[in-house]
């Protein structure tokens, strides 16, 4: 498979572009789940169609399915894995769970924990990794279940998404440290209302949340755009030497996504932002200097990788917190991000306790054009495409991971830059 090379316009060339993403994948995944758990089906609007949505609508195809045992194969989608198996214990299946190599590197022990402490019983091959089968018995009593989240937002918003299913509703209790990317429970939390389930933080507590037995009546729904996924063009605009303009439509007024923080990061480095709220329109603007930052990613790690690059194009010294739990997703991103910032020649390091990334102040920094390497890991491969702005003759390897979420992302990229 050949490297992509990513587009460099110049210095001389400023950039003016207006840009379309497609639907959320987080959305859309948890939309799919309650759509299945739905007692009557609503339509869904502007659904995304990508790997890790085709990986969950084929999961719950296989649920549906009138068989006693069955496969799910979860890729390399966080999102399947933690939140499917819930859903198969409700079931009369014995489902066994398996994915990619790099899957099996993923933390599931949390999940497996807690669906042992609700009655669930578990087979496991890897101990607390994939593969694993779920034995399912077609109910969950539910309950109290103590969960250390402190890897992935993600085990909570498994358990709330089923949990209105469950006999006796669940209360949700995290044991461990500080959760990451709050908001992405936020967001499961707004969906299960909109869907009509009674749903809750604790009034004593920020690390537990109640989800009360009820039915789920999902309406018909429009997906927002992934704010995430819009990310690496908003940043085009400062990291193309000349600046310019992007312009990003149909963002939402309000938002429970992670990608949202754009607006305030990208003023600190040196970007302006302005969003109409009547045209539904946020609008970057930079003169392609860029600044050094000190952000604390904790609620918004999905947005590091991204924000990272833009860290490896400045001279300035940086640090990006709060980001630790980022070295159990796709692939382990920052000692990805460090790699292949250093082959492009901008030093970063990991912080001493482990929980983020220094870039330190590089005098004279001299960038080279390098093959970045994107791990099979979609925002991996994006932080390639932002280098290639600033860095003539970058190129991507596996450029292609990038449908795990966009399946369109290079000729959406080649289109914001006006190239063939």
């Amino acid at each position: 498979m050949s490297a992509w090379e990513a587009p460099f316009l110049g210095a001389g060339q400023r950039l003016d572009a207006s840009v379309e993403v497609p639907a959320s994948k987080s959305l859309t995944n948890r939309y799919l789940v309650l759509q299945y758990l739905s007692n009557t089906k609503r339509s869904l609007h502007n659904v995304l169609d990508s790997r890790d949505t085709f990986l969950m609508r084929s999961a719950l195809d296989t649920l549906s399915a009138p068989s006693n045992q069955a496969t799910i194969d979860v890729g390399l989608a966080g999102t399947v894995m933690r939140f499917v198996p819930v859903l198969a214990a409700l079931t009369n299946k014995s489902v066994r769970f398996d994915g990619d190599e790099q899957a099996k590197l993923r933390p599931m022990g949390p999940m497996l924990d807690a669906l042992e402490q609700l009655g669930v019983e578990i087979i496991r091959e890897n101990r607390d990794f994939l593969p694993f089968t779920v034995v399912g018995k077609g109910e969950i009593q539910g309950g109290r279940v103590e969960i250390d989240a402190s890897a992935s937002s993600q085990f909570v918003s498994g358990l709330l998404l089923a949990a209105a299913k469950f006999t006796n509703g669940v209360e949700i209790v995290h044991i461990g440290e500080t959760v990451p990317s709050l908001p992405h429970i936020e967001m499961t939390l707004h969906c299960l209302k909109q869907a009509g389930v009674t749903c809750r933080m604790s009034s004593t507590s920020t690390s537990s949340w109640i989800v009360e037995p009820g039915e789920i009546q999902l309406p018909e729904l429009t997906v927002e755009p992934d704010l995430s996924n819009a990310g690496p063009f908003l940043c085009a605009a400062l990291a193309n030497p000349g600046g310019g303009v992007v312009r990003v439509s149909n963002w939402p007024s309000s938002t429970t996504q992670p990608g949202a923080f754009f607006k305030d990061v990208l003023r600190e480095f040196g970007a302006s932002t302005a969003f109409s709220e009547q045209k539904s329109l946020l609008t970057v603007q930079s003169d392609g200097t860029i600044r050094g930052v000190d952000l604390d990613l904790k609620a918004a790690g999905e947005i590091a990788p991204t924000v990272a690059a833009l860290c490896t194009l400045t001279s300035e010294e940086s640090y990006l917190r709060g980001i630790g739990h980022l070295r159990g997703h796709e692939t382990d991103r920052l000692a990805a991000i460090i790699t292949e910032a250093r082959r492009v020649g901008r030093h970063c390091e990991i912080l001493a306790d482990g929980s983020g990334l220094h870039f330190p102040h590089q005098e004279n920094l001299k960038l080279v054009p390098a093959t970045i390497e994107s791990y099979n890991d979609h925002r991996l491969a994006t932080f390639g495409a932002v280098l290639g702005l600033r860095i003539a003759n970058t190129r991507v390897q596996n450029v292609e991971t990038t449908a795990k979420t966009m399946p369109n992302f290079v000729e959406m990229w080649h289109q914001m830059l006006k190239v063939g």
